[in-house]
């Protein structure tokens, strides 16, 4: 049961796929919990006990009127994923994530923030050349991941200069069950199980796959660790995997499932090996991922035979 003198945490994109995971969470600790998205919540995803809000966040008028309240935490988990060109759009999604960061910071009260959980993407990276560190500079290589690296030095800026108490987390390949049915291994593991055959590319490049459990776990010691403030920590399980082993992996846990290599063309500039090193994370967070490849495949296949 929450109470006034219980923390305040604002969720920014609590209705998706990692902010409902974390509220979940956060609702064993008896915190009080307020989410910021766009849309309400979908019947699986609603959590009891949070209060939601539906606004645009790149308005600013509406940022402060429902937010010039103190939180003591903030995760920013807002923004959509896109890997279109800037000059197919790509200037909207730029705007949209960076006039959104400024908004809340500008608005967002001091007195009682004790941490600001940026959620930034391994996308930042580009083709930085593999296991990627966080001491290495950003290559962007879409507007997306722009975006992501503007947010990241924006809070470093703020945290040199006006001590604002920001970490950056760079997630890798988060995945589990209730993610989204569009992205990577939904797609793969529905295919499989309903024994499609389906189109995928040769399956060569690395990715470095954490399951939700772990990144939720990671973003907690971020919340609570005071050392973490102005750092940017890889969130990855270090292990790297080739798309294609993925695939067949699932392919071997569902007995079922056609994949065709080589029918789907890679991005255009996309890095072929995109993996972590995880050991500052390690030292920093005093936190490494606990949850073999295997174990969560399986966790999150079952989800979606029972869905």
């Amino acid at each position: 049961m929450e109470s006034m003198n219980s923390p305040h945490l604002l969720v920014i994109g609590g209705t998706g796929f990692i902010g409902h995971h974390l509220l979940k969470s956060v609702q064993q600790k008896g915190w009080q919990m307020t989410s910021v998205s766009l849309n309400p919540p979908t019947k699986d995803r609603f959590v009891t006990g949070v209060s939601y809000l539906y606004f645009d966040l790149s308005n600013r008028g509406l940022v402060k009127k429902y937010l010039a309240e103190d939180f003591d935490y903030v995760v920013n988990l807002g923004g959509y994923i896109n890997h279109k060109l800037f000059k197919d759009g790509g200037r909207n999604l730029i705007d949209t994530h960076f006039i959104t960061i400024q908004n809340l910071v500008e608005v967002l009260p001091r007195n009682k923030l004790k941490r600001f959980v940026q959620i930034g993407s391994s996308d930042e990276y580009g083709n930085a050349p593999a296991p990627q560190n966080e001491k290495m500079r950003e290559q962007p290589i879409s507007p997306y991941s722009l975006a992501k690296v503007a947010s990241t030095h924006f809070l470093q800026m703020l945290h040199r200069t006006e001590n604002f108490p920001a970490v950056i987390l760079r997630l890798f390949l988060t995945y589990g069950p209730g993610q989204d049915a569009g992205r990577f291994l939904p797609q793969i593991i529905c295919s499989c199980l309903n024994n499609d055959t389906f189109p995928v590319s040769a399956g060569t490049q690395l990715r470095d796959f954490c399951y939700i459990d772990d990144t939720v776990s990671a973003i907690f010691h971020a919340l609570e660790k005071q050392e973490v403030n102005g750092e940017v920590l890889n969130v990855a399980s270090g292990e790297p995997v080739k798309i294609r082993d993925m695939i067949e992996k699932v392919c071997t846990l569902t007995g079922s499932g056609k994949p065709q290599y080589g029918k789907v063309s890679y991005r255009p500039g996309e890095n072929m090996a995109l993996y972590a090193n995880i050991s500052k994370e390690k030292k920093i967070l005093q936190w490494e991922p606990r949850t073999n490849i295997d174990i969560g495949l399986q966790k999150t296949i079952n989800y979606y035979n029972n869905t």
